[in-house]
């Protein structure tokens, strides 16, 4: 019996350890269309938002990418990682701490004096970085394929017997 019990309890133990790590370990935020606000206990990872704006109070480990969005980091937050904001504007008030980078394309970043970023501020202001950065490599690699698709077609076609031809003959 006794060796009963220490097996149920082993099994007990390993069955529910997944379950207390997850509750323990950071968890990723993403969201499409819908703002992310991350209060003042909140302790996450990584964080996602595409078409949407990300409102950090809490502690954020990794890094906060925003997509057609603004990154607003209030005072006492701070993020682990970098801060990158893609057609939208990113905003640091005072006491607020981003550990890496603090990047805006299409954007620009407004830093207060009393906000702390441990690497690069870059501001690639006004849409035409967006076109620049994103839609010319695709226009180009588009006009590309075109071209490969247009040769092969046209080396897959018949020659054509013209009119000399068949007065020759």
């Amino acid at each position: 019996m006794p060796r009963f019990s220490a097996l149920l309890i082993c099994t007990l133990a390993v069955s529910l350890m997944p379950s207390v790590l997850a509750e323990a370990a950071d968890r990723d935020r993403f969201q499409f269309n819908h703002d992310i606000r991350i209060g003042p206990d909140d302790k996450v990872a990584d964080v996602t938002c595409v078409n949407c704006s990300v409102h950090v109070r809490g502690h954020v480990s990794g890094d906060v990418v925003a997509v057609h969005g603004n990154v607003m980091v209030e005072q006492g937050a701070s993020i682990g990682g970098d801060l990158t904001a893609i057609a939208g504007n990113a905003r640091l008030e005072s006491g607020s701490q981003v550990a890496g980078d603090a990047v805006a394309v299409g954007g620009n970043v407004r830093r207060d004096p009393q906000a702390t970023v441990g690497g690069d501020v870059t501001s690639l202001g006004g849409e035409g970085w967006v076109f620049l950065v994103f839609l010319l490599p695709v226009a180009f690699l588009g006009g590309l394929v075109a071209l490969i698709v247009w040769l092969i077609q046209r080396s897959r076609r018949p020659a054509t017997v013209s009119a000399y031809t068949m007065r020759r003959s």
